[in-house]
């Protein structure tokens, strides 16, 4: 069945529906979610019983680049820099010098049992070299793994920044084989000017959007959200137009926001929360679409080796050699190779030798999807079970608690006070989210001329408003009153130098 423009919103959300469906029921058979939608995928395309036609690597491609926009924004955006500052070098080798050794040990491998050229093989090596933001970020929160020793944001870590490495090595080595006669000495070059102008880009761009969010004045709150993408479009675009990543100015920029103050904030990581499940549904699925299960048969024999060759011996000795500088156990490091999960990530940058036109495209192709799907049904069904036995997960007793999330509320308060704001205060005329207010207190209600404010982020203040002030302790309190330029009280002035 050809998909058309009648028929295309009916058959979209049937499969919507049916992955939701399937998504729900899937841990209870201990399979990640990620695989169900590619198995509708599957079931729905020309070799399935939905027996739609399709096969179009440009638009499956294009898809997969939107999507990972949304899947590293909404990961970055959540990320606590107090939880990842501890492990940022380890992340940083791990996302460097790990993925280049995984694609180089897989490349070398693939040469010497198959009979791909050299460069064809390092491309399949640097296709299926980073582990897939979405299958770990999925599986580990899914699964509330709690895991000792700061394992957890290091691996969210690596997932979420690791991509960007892979992609650079996809695109040099489609370009080699491509071009025969295209030289290995621009390889460092160009690697080093994608990772250093994405980064820097993605800081820039962070706080951009930071003051944009804040400044601008938008009549409808539903509006932000949309402003936000727009953003993140632009910092991926712009970034890719001057010749950097634009995967990794994404995940910083949305790292840099996740870890300070704007309009509307957690409003807008649901409402991310959302569209990045809508993203990686829409994905899994038109992936399932363009490959034809009949092809993965010709390959099995060759896909079980590279992928048994990945998970045992390339994500091992990556991890092991890129953490042999740090003070980290044998355990940690084992069960770090284990989170290795290859998913949609490898599958889409399989597309660009499709798009380039390579002779042997589709049989890379083919191969990356057998290895991707492997790797999350043996790794991402056993993940819980290697946490315990090689103990590093958390018992369950001692599992942090999970709190239900408050609008109103990021922090149990203990103090209460009242503020009038002075005529001559230097917060006058500012929104609340210009205020250098600290995270550990809120304004609960602002009385003005009578009447009763709920404030947000985008409330200014005026003179002789009287802010009603919830505040962690008297040192907090204290970084109000100085937020806000108000007398302080006699109690609170032993705190001033």
């Amino acid at each position: 069945m050809n998909i058309t423009i009648e028929n295309i919103l009916l058959i979209g959300s049937i499969l919507l529906f049916l992955s939701i469906l399937a998504g729900k029921t899937s841990y209870r058979f201990g399979v990640p979610t990620l695989i169900f939608f590619l198995i509708v995928g599957m079931l729905a395309g020309s070799e399935g019983i939905g027996g739609i036609y399709f096969d179009d690597p440009k638009l499956a491609q294009f898809i997969g680049i939107v999507a990972f926009n949304f899947i590293l924004f909404s990961g970055g955006i959540e990320t606590d820099w107090k939880a990842i500052k501890p492990v940022l070098k380890k992340g940083m080798m791990l996302s460097t010098l790990g993925v280049l050794i995984t694609a180089t040990s897989v490349g070398v491998f693939v040469y010497y049992i198959s009979d791909f050229s050299f460069t064809e093989s390092m491309l399949i090596g640097s296709i299926v070299s980073s582990t897939d933001a979405a299958a770990v970020f999925s599986i580990l929160r899914s699964k509330s793994i709690a895991l000792k020793n700061n394992l957890r944001p290091l691996l969210e870590l690596e997932s979420g920044s690791n991509d960007p490495m892979a992609n650079v090595l996809t695109i040099v080595f489609t370009g080699l084989v491509v071009s025969e006669n295209a030289s290995y000495w621009g390889i460092l070059p160009f690697l080093l000017a994608q990772l250093l102008i994405g980064a820097g880009a993605g800081l820039v761009f962070g706080k951009l959007g930071k003051e944009i969010i804040n400044r601008i004045k938008l009549d409808f709150d539903g509006l932000y959200p949309v402003l936000v993408i727009a953003l993140m479009v632009f910092t991926f675009s712009a970034t890719d137009f001057i010749g950097g990543n634009g995967f990794l100015a994404v995940y910083i920029s949305a790292v840099y926001l996740g870890n300070k103050e704007f309009i509307h904030k957690k409003t807008i990581i649901k409402a991310f929360d959302g569209f990045t499940w809508l993203m990686q549904i829409v994905l899994f699925l038109t992936l399932g679409l363009l490959v034809n299960p009949s092809g993965m048969l010709p390959i099995i024999g060759i896909g079980l080796l590279i992928s048994a060759f990945l998970i045992l011996v390339a994500r091992p000795l990556s991890v092991f050699i890129s953490l042999s500088t740090f003070k980290i156990n044998t355990r940690n490091k084992i069960f770090v190779s284990w989170v290795g999960l290859r998913g949609a990530v490898p599958i889409v940058f399989a597309t660009y030798p499709l798009v380039a036109g390579i002779d042997k495209a589709s049989l890379i192709f083919n191969i990356v999807f057998f290895i991707s799907l492997t790797s999350v049904l043996i790794q991402g069904t056993t993940l819980s079970y290697v946490a315990k036995l090689l103990h590093v997960s958390l018992p369950e007793n001692l599992k942090p608690i999970t709190l239900t999330d408050l609008e109103l509320n990021e922090r149990v308060k203990s103090i209460q006070a009242v503020i009038v704001i002075p005529k001559d205060s230097l917060a006058i005329g500012k929104s609340v989210v210009e205020l250098d207010f600290p995270l550990t207190a809120i304004i609960s209600i602002i009385e003005r001329t009578g009447f009763f404010i709920t404030p947000n982020g985008s409330t200014v203040i005026q003179h002789e408003d009287k802010l009603t002030v919830l505040a962690e302790d008297s040192t907090c309190l204290f970084r109000v009153y100085q937020s806000v330029d108000a007398e302080l009280p006699k109690e609170l002035q032993r705190y001033e130098v």
